[in-house]
């Protein structure tokens, strides 16, 4: 185990839920387990059947029966056959409620001792086969509680293990974990576009979400609230961080909490994020994936403290881990970009009785009001091109900051123009299409060979689609960074350029119709 995993498990706190069960009591899931454990399996009927050995029936009849203590004697005079009588039950047994029921009473013994998770893996051990085989075929069941139950018990197993998961299973775990995610999300968002559509339409014939459909909607959130515990759980271990990267996994995290969900599962996921940014390398990586954009606006709509905290401490670890000063400054810049500070303001004025809220406000607004006082018009601009959110802020308009920054583009292989050419074919937003296509024509005016890298680079065919856009101001900057691209004589365009620009503020009508025109 590395030191960075040992720190880390040093600093994160134990969750509350971990002293009792993966879920809380008044949970759907918690609900559904109860009632399962008061269905008793009939092992008499397996027994009789020869679907169940004497020896496996022997031992669960004895397990099934005893109480705490009696299971810790059971359990340690009978390490072996446990684990065997488990897998062999899992693997024989066909009916999904008494695989239910065998999946409660392996959690439950795992929950009530850590250590009993070496169980599986010294039967595996001497079996030389892997621990894993039998769970993970049970992520493929239909039954969404079989399918979860199961998630959490590969997660103990893999996290409180003394044996790393291996890679490939690892891989397909974190994978399903992923899809989990993405699945659920998507449920809800078509649940909620359905309950939007209910309400607003007021016809005779409009139907009421069912107790089925609200049943369905509980079971979704459980599901994902079950599925984000896991990674809650897995992403503490350093390996299993960057595993979870390279299967796309933050990505998955910020689509999730870009779309309507409860602010439980906002918190767990937000939660992911701020462990995996324990890691200086993953937490200098981390805003690639624009997690300071999407967690800026989250902070701005929370009015829960557990999903506001959170959040500053993803903001604190991504200042404070990355060893590049660079790329912390970087950061810096970036939540400056995303009213942060305002955020933190407004913050500021309430009331807080957690003390680690208050010491994060404090360290982020030094911080930030220090890259303020730092911050070059370039880097304000590079900031600002990085997050994709492009609006008419000063450096676009000033022909200082193009005279003196147009060459520094070309800089790290033309990072900052690959960025606005790829929003011009991605972004569907009039205003960033307009800005991106600005820049583009102010780059190619004061960089002399500007014309053809951005040919080469595949911007010019681009800006000339979007002469035919729907949206007249688009088109309009379309058109001046075309001609940017066709005329020669720079110093006549630009004379020309001020000229309209001069004429569109003192008469925003004719700018309109010009656009119109074009």
């Amino acid at each position: 185990m590395t030191n960075t995993d040992f720190n880390v498990k040093s600093i994160i706190p134990a969750l509350p839920d971990e002293k009792i069960d993966m879920l809380a009591a008044t949970s759907v899931l918690q609900q559904q387990a109860t009632e399962i454990r008061t269905q008793r399996v009939n092992w008499q009927s397996y027994h009789q059947s020869q679907m169940i050995s004497q020896e496996d029936y022997s031992f669960i009849v004895a397990f099934d029966n005893a109480d705490a203590a009696s299971r810790e004697g059971l359990l340690r005079d009978n390490r072996n056959q446990c684990a065997r009588t488990f897998l062999n039950l899992l693997g024989h047994v066909s009916k999904d409620q008494t695989i239910q029921y065998i999946l409660i009473m392996i959690d439950d013994m795992l929950q009530e001792d850590h250590s009993r998770v070496e169980i599986f893996r010294e039967h595996s051990s001497k079996k030389r086969e892997t621990v894993w085989g039998p769970f993970l075929n049970l992520l493929n069941r239909p039954d969404g509680f079989i399918m979860n139950m199961t998630s959490r018990i590969i997660a103990k197993i893999a996290c409180w293990s003394q044996e790393l998961m291996d890679r490939s299973d690892l891989q397909f775990y974190l994978t399903w974990l992923k899809d989990q995610l993405k699945q659920n999300s998507e449920a809800l968002t078509d649940a909620n576009l359905h309950g939007s559509r209910a309400v607003q339409d007021l016809s005779p014939d409009s139907v009421p979400e069912t107790p089925a459909e609200q049943h369905e909607e509980n079971l979704n959130n459980e599901y994902m609230q079950s599925v984000a515990r896991c990674l809650q759980m897995m992403l503490r271990i350093d390996e299993y961080r960057f595993a979870f990267v390279a299967v796309d996994g933050i990505s998955t995290l910020l689509a999730v909490l870009q779309g309507r969900v409860n602010f439980q599962v906002q918190y767990q996921l937000i939660f992911c994020l701020w462990v995996l940014t324990f890691n200086p390398l993953l937490a200098e990586k981390m805003n690639k994936f624009s997690v300071i954009p999407i967690l800026a606006d989250i902070l701005s709509d929370s009015v829960k403290e557990k999903v506001t905290r959170i959040i500053l401490a993803v903001f604190r670890n991504l200042i404070e881990k990355p060893e590049e000063a660079a790329v912390s400054k970087e950061h810096c810049i970036a939540m400056v970009q995303c009213k942060v500070l305002k955020q933190l303001s407004i913050l500021e004025q309430r009331k807080f009785d957690d003390e680690d809220i208050v010491a994060d406000i404090e360290f982020l607004n030094e911080k930030l009001q220090a890259s303020v006082q730092d911050l070059s018009s370039f880097d304000e601009y590079a900031t600002e091109v990085k997050s994709g959110r492009l609006e008419w802020s000063p450096v676009h308009k000033s022909p200082k900051f193009w005279r003196e920054n147009a060459p520094r583009l070309n800089e790290k292989n033309h990072e900052l123009l690959r960025i606005l050419i790829h929003l011009l074919e991605s972004n569907r937003d009039p205003l960033v299409l307009s800005v991106a296509s600005f820049d583009i024509g102010e780059y190619v005016r004061h960089y002399p060979r500007g014309k053809h890298v951005i040919e080469q680079l595949g911007g010019k065919q681009l800006v000339m689609q979007l002469l035919g856009h729907e949206d007249p101001n688009v088109r309009y900057e379309a058109l001046l960074a075309v001609q940017k691209l066709m005329v020669h004589n720079w110093e006549y365009l630009g004379r020309q350029l001020e000229k309209e620009q001069t004429q569109s503020t003192k008469q925003p009508a004719g700018a309109t119709n010009l656009a119109a025109k074009a």
